[in-house]
């Protein structure tokens, strides 16, 4: 039986995530090799492009099989990927070591055991990352890996390739797209790779700060400009100073904001509420909304020359149903997360589950799937997850239980049992509208067809933060 079939038997295993991490090939499949592997499997910077040793028996070798990483006996069939940034030798061989320094790239950093074993098993998680990046000249932030840019689709490309370009210039960006398809995520990783990624990324949900507060929120205030202004305090604008300002939701901004937003986009000023004097701002601008803007434009409800100037550069989020090809990907990616997240061993997934996977449509989008994962990860009672272990049942997620599974005292009495369950019922309600809404508290209340003040009250009574629905 070969590999592949073990793994139709098995389950399907977690693959290597292609492109992401350090590109790294390992020579030498001794002990000391294995152990390094052993690390680099939970290290989400490194990706192992093959390991090379002419005993294709030695542990590391047979490590590497198991994990579907190339093997060869000789290194010259990789030794030439200008896309290789690391060479780890294991092998002690000096003559060796002396060969590979001759005929790797130039772009390439040749490395040995000592210094391997010391990066991987001596220092600190940032100590580690300053060798990479200082000693090594290894740019670990161009690796960064986030769920939303994983894929396999054209699509998923065309948005990699313009976020690496969008993000170095000063640019303001509009992500666009359904809630749960990682509009902050893609902000989050256009901040980190820019040349502002060593200062803040403040964050403001425009739904979560009342219109009443939401201009001293972002410019600050002065003491004394309103009852409660005890002392000054500084704007979230003023404190991203040289960094980046994710307006999330900007669609559900109040208009009179709106006109105040433009003001400072197109002079780069702000003013406290209470001053007369101005401050001049340096900032990076990413807003990102679900709403049909255009619509909205129409309605009155949102400035037409505030989109276009928001909307100087655009990337639209393609939905989780657009893209299925890469249900799989993303599956692997948080079942690897929740593995660690967990600490369960949990490694692959059935044929069936994955199956059940592909074939819902996801209205929740990315953020749906990870929760579907990380519940079928707890659920799960072996190393791999069946069918069994998913809260999809015929093309629906069973995220409330069934009566049979809920446990009833009656000792309480009818009425007092009755309000616990529906109280039950109520608190899961409100979480599914907020992880439909990826904590979106407008949206969800518009769904739930109840004013949002309702829908707050009914938050507070359960004790439900929206920001842990965020995506």
């Amino acid at each position: 039986m070969n590999i592949s079939e073990k793994s139709r038997e098995k389950g399907y295993p977690m693959p290597e995530i292609p492109g992401q991490g350090i590109r790294v090939l390992l020579i030498g499949g001794n002990t000391d090799g294995k152990h390094l592997l052993e690390l680099f499997r939970n290290d989400p910077s490194i990706h192992v492009v093959g390991v090379v040793d002419k005993n294709l028996k030695s542990p590391a070798v047979q490590l590497a099989v198991n994990q579907s990483i190339p093997v060869a006996q000789s290194h010259y069939e990789f030794i030439r990927d200008e896309t290789l940034d690391l060479i780890i030798n294991v092998t002690g061989d000096k003559d060796l070591q002396h060969v590979l320094m001759i005929e790797k790239g130039p772009g390439t950093v040749l490395i040995g055991k000592v210094s391997a074993m010391l990066i991987w098993t001596m220092v600190d998680e940032t100590n580690k990352r300053k060798i990479l990046e200082n000693y090594l000249s290894l740019n670990l932030k161009k690796y960064a890996t986030h769920e939303m840019v994983m894929g396999h689709t054209q699509k998923l490309r065309e948005i990699g390739s313009m976020i690496s370009r969008v993000a170095p210039t000063p640019t303001t960006v509009l992500i666009r797209g359904e809630s749960g398809t990682g509009k902050e995520m893609v902000a989050r990783t256009i901040h980190q790779i820019s040349p502002w990624r060593d200062s803040p990324l403040v964050t403001v949900n425009c739904t979560a700060i009342s219109s009443s507060l939401i201009e001293s929120e972002l410019f600050g205030y002065k003491k004394g400009a309103f009852t409660g202004a005890t002392e000054d305090r500084i704007g979230l604008l003023q404190m991203a100073s040289n960094g980046t300002v994710f307006l999330d939701e900007i669609g559900d901004m109040p208009l009179e904001m709106q006109g105040k937003l433009l003001r400072f986009l197109q002079s780069g000023e702000i003013r406290p509420v209470g001053s007369f004097e101005t401050l001049r701002v340096n900032v990076r601008i990413i807003a990102a909304t679900n709403r049909k803007l255009e619509q909205a434009i129409e309605s009155g409800q949102f400035r037409a020359d505030l989109f276009y100037r928001l909307n100087a550069f655009s990337i639209e989020l393609p939905s989780l149903k657009e893209r299925k090809e890469d249900i799989n990907l993303l599956t692997f990616h948080f079942i690897r997360n929740a593995h660690q997240k967990f600490n369960k061993k949990v490694t692959a997934i059935s044929p069936s589950a994955q199956e059940a996977l592909n074939n819902y449509f996801w209205p929740g989008n990315i953020r749906e799937l990870k929760n579907v994962i990380e519940r079928a990860v707890i659920m799960c009672d072996s190393n791999t997850i069946e069918l069994k272990d998913l809260p999809i049942k015929n093309g629906k997620t069973d995220t409330i239980p069934a009566e049979n599974e809920i446990e009833m005292d009656i000792s309480l009495g009818l009425m007092q049992l009755k309000e616990k369950k529906l109280s039950s019922y109520e608190s899961k309600i409100l979480k599914k509208y907020l992880e439909l809404s990826s904590g979106n508290v407008s949206r969800a209340a518009e769904s739930a067809k109840v004013p949002r003040r309702t829908f707050q009250r009914l938050l507070a009574k359960h004790h439900i933060d929206p920001s842990e629905f965020k995506i």
